[in-house]
């Protein structure tokens, strides 16, 4: 069995970590394809050190374009990438361009396709991760859906039912593996404060950095937050975010504390520590869920209902007063919730799905269908 698994991303790149790690564990074939769709090879090399992962095989290096632009690229470099290293599956995770064009390729090539978080529905089709996550979950041979939530929106749209399996989500995973190394960084003391005596805030999204209004009421909404709960709020903003902020000179409130570039320990060190998460980030919602962080999600619709429906986050947009009444209320919240993304076990259930030797030959309803028991992660989190 020879699995190929891709990445473009920094988040793509936590999220599949535990899926290479288990296939190098189990002795399956596994070779590793980066497009680089954002960032230089040397800021992402950060991570691949810091989650202990091997370089990839491939680089594509495809760089920041526009959304046809990259996917030409991509589409390019994956053939001759996939053509070489000839996968029985190609796994790709998410909803970024990289998987779009990885998924594309390999269904054009005749390969089989597993997509690692499937299901995941916003229902805002003005989103271009959305379409991108439709799309290959359409033209995908095996759905890997995160929770019953995903699987059931993959029902709904007429997804055939032994195609999918829950496997719980891999952010689990990583959170998990990692949250000591984090926690010994003493991140909060860096930037003299107290664990719990800070907020923390993203902002990276095109839906809210493009929008100059959206941008506007975010910002204003976190210097309301931070004063409203006198504390300082540590900012991570993307470079495009940051430039956004330069062009409209925005000034922004005295207890806002824009952050330096972080790793991925780094930052999962002040997470871990921060009284409130405000996010437009996707995977930071599962994360804040499993470090019991009470989460604002900086967004009108969510692919995470899950966080919700627990009592972990609240939606709240772009308006500056439902960003600070979400806040209060969150601040308040019993942290006890269930994590419903899983116990990190995902990357270990999902290589068993294609660790069997002749897996290549069984009909995927014929496959049995290993499912990560998704039970409360463990309170020392």
């Amino acid at each position: 069995m020879k699995l190929a698994v891709v990445v473009g991303t920094r988040p793509e790149i936590v999220k599949m970590a535990p899926i290479v790690r288990a296939a190098d564990d189990a002795g399956v074939a596994c070779t590793l394809l980066h497009t680089g769709q954002h960032y230089s090879f040397e800021m992402d090399g950060i991570f691949f050190d810091e989650l202990g992962l091997r370089a990839p095989d491939v680089n594509l290096e495809v760089g920041s374009a526009s959304h046809p632009q990259q996917l030409a690229r991509m589409i390019a470099g994956f053939e001759a990438a996939l053509l070489e290293a000839a996968p029985d599956w190609v796994l790709v995770e998410g909803d970024t361009n990289s998987v779009l064009a990885a998924g594309l390729t390999a269904n054009k090539l005749g390969l089989r396709v597993a997509h690692v978080e499937a299901g995941l529905r916003s229902r805002d089709r003005s989103m271009p991760e959305e379409i991108n996550r439709i799309l290959v979950d359409h033209l995908a041979d095996d759905l890997l859906a995160p929770t019953d939530v995903a699987r059931e929106n993959l029902l709904d749209e007429g997804l055939p039912a032994f195609r999918i399996a829950v496997t719980g989500n891999t952010v689990v995973d990583e959170v998990l593996r990692h949250v000591e190394a984090a926690r010994r960084l003493a991140m909060p003391e860096r930037f003299g404060l107290r664990d719990g005596g800070y907020l923390l805030a993203t902002v990276h999204r095109a839906e809210n950095v493009d929008d100059e209004l959206r941008l506007r009421g975010i910002l204003e909404g976190l210097g309301r937050v931070a004063r409203t709960m006198r504390a300082p709020l540590l900012l991570a903003l993307h470079p495009r975010t940051s430039r956004r902020i330069a062009e409209l000179n925005i000034g922004l409130d005295e207890l806002l504390r824009p952050l330096p570039p972080l790793g991925y320990l780094e930052f999962l060190g002040l997470h871990l520590s921060a009284k409130l998460l405000l996010t437009d980030s996707g995977g930071l919602q599962e994360e804040a869920c499993t470090l019991r962080v009470p989460c604002v999600v900086l967004r009108d619709s969510t692919e995470r209902p899950e966080a919700i429906e627990v009592g972990a986050a609240r939606l709240a947009g772009a308006d500056a007063s439902a960003i600070e009444n979400a806040a209060i209320e969150m601040i308040g919240s019993d942290r006890g919730w269930p994590n419903p993304f899983g116990n990190g076990t995902s990357g270990q259930a999902i290589v068993a799905r294609y660790a069997a030797p002749a897996a290549a030959m069984v009909p995927l309803d014929a496959q049995p269908i290993p499912v990560a028991d998704e039970t409360e992660v463990a309170s020392s989190v």
